[in-house]
């Protein structure tokens, strides 16, 4: 016979699994379809018809398909009644990227406006092969689906509104580097809204772009009336110290102009792939940008926007039940707070005779074995099945086609470790025991937030919870109200719970340990309610059993397959200096399409010449080559004087053919200054010798200037390359099969000549 206490176990179990699956989707907007939109409210179905325009094929900055993007884009501007125009010239970033960027602006004229808002995203896509749906067609079609909406309200906005589809933002965000720095309408700029894609779908996250305070734009975005805010200051706090940046920063580092970022990561495989397709984009994700837009351009549209920066600070976090914020002034008051409330737990409990110093201690062994086991026997396990599945690594930035499943199973397995921990080792301790010790690592953690990681500090509000949980656990003694424990574990479950995939998804399945670490600290912190159940070592079976189901569900998804290709590469380099060639891979395993002209793993490459890559991969495999007769480049030396005690040289590289990208690298000589293409260099003399890497737009020649001591004796070393090996007639390559595709994140499917440059 099944007692009281027994279905309120089940049916609380049953409302924490509930409360996981809706703070997952209720995040997002869930409608697949939509009928009779009006005129005036955005439409998803006009915005994918956008992205179905602009993403049918690879559009990077110098390609045929990216000048006819950039074409349809000023069309659609000029179809909302706008006057588009394009801004182009040379930019340098910091580390030698240089391109001539074509941006598309347009401007919409407000009433009075001292300040202007700026809606942004970039219209290329990244060389060679991705598509460019999601990152970032979807950011442009969400703008000029929500401008289209907007205007056709009628009404004239307080602030002028400008558009800025900027270009090259894939090879250094050179195109806003362009407008920041050298367009008149920078100058207006009060507010940037800049819509990015690292994936394919998934909830789109709120990231802040501020040198100041961000209370002011917290406050703004909550008063905006937004339908899905997803944003949380720990997300901001770990986007700050990656090296991913968006157009968005250049603003802010170079104009000091705010704004937001709009990003979503989700199916993070498909980032700068050919899978960025607009079949693979997400619907609701669309959706979601558009949630964001409509909101914030009429609000910031009305706004005084230069009365949005703060010197205060504000922690901010979404849940289920909104967006919250509070600020950093009462980090360290909570801490207190916490501490203090802490301690009058314990004597409390102690003096209701509900604690005991043995109970306490006897606690933290469950626990801490659940944390070391779960977390260890992860570690170990990715281990093993790395070794298992060798074909992961060559999914280049970390998430594998099964990295969802490999999150579920880890969770599960962590679940399972954890209840029989407690099952095996707390069976005799009382639930108010067993809480101490995980409450005790929680604030731990929040006093170390507070010091070291303040916009993280908001996991204070669950520690909080579970403090109160504890407190009526105490006062109720023999009378355990489980469901109303189980209401107060929600919001552990709402803050905490989305970062277990959060976390892998954003920074890779290199770091798969925090979903042990994550699912051990939050069953802590949910320990009023767990210590409470009767059957733990049930519940870890049935965990036990769905993590060798998930282990089956990733094993039948770890081949490459029609819908999951295997990256592969292939390049043909031609030394003219030796008058030798040879095929190249990045790969690590070869495969049948490689096996074509790299026969076997023994051939290793040595070369350490390697044209720059997202991630520095190096050829892994090479062999000999029949030599091609490619045209060489046109090699002038305009000028190689001295004066002023200096060597001053000048020499333009012209391509012969249809080149994409040049790369030079330099000897041992040290540069006294340099320029390329006009523009100063400020790093002629970095580690790894790379000059530049210019980004070929219109076959326009590269010309570089460069001063060094009289006697020295310079070399340039040139590697001039191009996308067309699949369709050179001087080749004949093979098209891949349907289960391949090309390896992004490197230069690939490429003809590479090699010169040395002497004087």
């Amino acid at each position: 016979m099944t007692t009281p206490r027994a279905r309120y176990t089940f049916l609380s179990f049953i409302l924490i699994a509930c409360a996981v699956y809706y703070s997952f989707k209720s995040v997002m907007p869930q409608s697949l379809t939509e009928e009779n939109v009006p005129k005036e409210e955005f439409s998803t179905v006009r915005a994918f018809a956008h992205v179905n325009e602009m993403a049918k094929e690879p559009h990077y900055v110098g390609s045929k398909a990216h000048a006819e993007v950039r074409n349809y884009i000023i069309a659609e501007l000029k179809k909302l009644g706008l006057n588009p125009t394009v801004q182009e010239g040379f930019t340098l970033d910091a580390s030698g990227n240089i391109s001539k960027p074509k941006n598309v602006l347009a401007r919409i004229k407000g009433k009075n406006s001292a300040k202007a808002l700026l809606l942004l995203s970039h219209y290329d896509s990244d060389p060679h092969s991705a598509v460019g749906a999601s990152d970032a067609a979807s950011g442009v079609a969400t703008i000029i689906e929500g401008t289209r909406a907007f205007l056709a309200k009628g009404e004239q906005p307080e602030n002028d509104i400008i558009l800025l589809l900027s270009d090259g933002e894939e090879l250094g965000l050179n195109g806003a580097d362009l407008f920041v720095n050298k367009h008149p309408w920078a100058k207006d700029v009060g507010l940037v809204l800049n819509f990015e894609a690292r994936g394919s779908g998934g909830p789109s996250i709120m990231l802040l772009e501020t040198n100041n305070g961000n209370a002011k734009l917290i406050k703004a975005f909550q008063e905006a009336g937004l339908r899905y805010p997803v944003g949380n200051s720990l997300a901001y706090s770990i986007y700050k110290m990656l090296p991913n940046d968006t157009d968005l920063t250049v603003f802010r580092e170079d104009g000091n102009i705010q704004g937001f970022n709009f990003a979503f990561i989700d199916d993070h495989y498909d980032y700068h792939t050919e899978n960025d397709t607009s079949e693979n984009l997400d619907f609701n994700t669309l959706t979601h940008q558009g949630t964001y837009l409509m909101p914030l351009l009429d609000y910031f549209s009305k706004q005084d926007l230069t009365q949005i920066t703060s010197d205060e600070d504000l922690i901010y976090f979404n849940s289920p039940l909104g967006f919250h914020a509070y600020p950093f002034s009462w980090i360290f008051p909570i801490l207190i707070i916490i501490i203090v409330l802490f301690i009058g737990l314990i004597w409390y409990g102690f003096r209701q005779r509900m604690l005991s110093t043995k109970g306490i201690l006897k606690g933290f062994l469950p626990f801490l074995i659940g944390l070391t086991a779960s977390c260890g026997l992860t570690i170990l396990l990715w281990i093993i099945f790395k070794w298992l599945y060798p074909q992961y690594a060559e999914i280049q930035h970390g998430f594998t086609y099964n990295g969802y499943v490999y999150i579920s199973l880890f969770a599960f397995f962590a679940l399972g470790i954890i209840f029989y921990s407690y099952h095996k080792f707390g069976k005799k301790i009382t639930a108010v025991n067993l809480s101490i010790a995980p409450l005790f690592f929680w604030i731990v953690i929040t006093a170390l937030a507070a010091f070291y990681l303040d916009g993280a500090s908001f996991i204070a509000i669950p520690v909080l919870f579970t403090i109160i949980s504890l407190f009526i656990l105490i006062k109720q003694k023999d009378e355990p109200m489980t469901l109303l424990y189980t209401v107060l574990a929600f919001p552990a479950v709402f803050i905490l719970v989305p970062f277990i995939k959060l976390f892998p998804v954003g920074l890779g399945l290199k770091i798969i340990v925090v979903v042990p670490l994550l699912v051990t600290l939050i069953y802590g912190a949910l320990m009023p309610v767990f210590g409470l159940y009767k059957r733990p070592k049930w519940t870890a079976n049935l965990f036990f059993l769905l993590t060798i189901i998930a282990f089956f569900v990733a094993h039948s998804r770890s081949d490459f397959t029609e819908e999951r290709q295997k990256p592969n590469s292939l390049v043909y380099i031609l030394d003219s200096d030796t008058n030798k060639a040879n095929w190249n891979t990045y790969d690590g395993i070869l495969d049948d399409w490689t096996k074509n002209y790299i026969k076997d793993e023994t051939n290793v490459s040595k070369s350490k010449d390697v044209m720059d890559s997202k991630y520095k991969s190096g050829f892994t495999y090479t062999q000999d080559a029949p030599v091609k007769q490619i045209p060489m480049p046109l090699i002038e030396t305009l000028k190689d004087t001295t004066y002023n005690n200096l060597r001053h040289i000048d020499v333009k590289i012209t391509p012969q053919r249809t080149v994409n990208r040049m790369e030079v690298f330099t000897n041992d000589t040290k540069f006294t200054a340099a320029k390329v293409n006009g523009l100063d260099v400020k790093y002629p003399n970095n580690d790894w010798k790379r000059l530049t890497s210019y980004y070929v737009s219109d076959n326009d020649p590269l010309e570089l200037s460069f001063t060094v001591q009289p006697n020295a004796t310079p070399e340039l070393i040139l590697y001039e390359a191009s996308f067309d090996l699949m369709e050179n007639p001087l080749f004949s390559i093979p098209a891949r099969a349907k289960n391949m595709m090309p390896r992004p994140f490197v230069l690939n499917d490429a003809i590479i000549v090699k010169k040395t440059i002497r004087f």
